[in-house]
């Protein structure tokens, strides 16, 4: 990840959800980084044992490039 750039949350979901959208974004040069509350050792938000959502962040300066990318994902894997 680049320094001296906020991270932002764009994405938050299901475990497989989030890492196929962070694997696309590496795709094209752009950093993710995954947040999920399970592996820091919270147990708020589960459901059958397993966090029912997960974060995904960018670098802030690289949000107008993932935008579409991040759109055409969610449209693409709307339930």
């Amino acid at each position: 990840m680049k320094n001296g750039n906020d991270l932002i949350r764009v994405f938050t979901g299901t475990e497989v959800l989030v890492y196929l959208l962070k694997e696309r974004l590496e795709e094209v040069e752009i950093s993710a980084l995954i947040k999920d509350d399970y592996q820091s050792g919270l147990t708020v938000g589960f459901v059958s044992g397993v966090p029912s959502a997960i974060d995904l962040y960018i670098q802030e300066s690289d949000l107008k490039e993932a935008e579409p990318i991040i759109n055409e994902f969610i449209q693409n894997n709307e339930e």
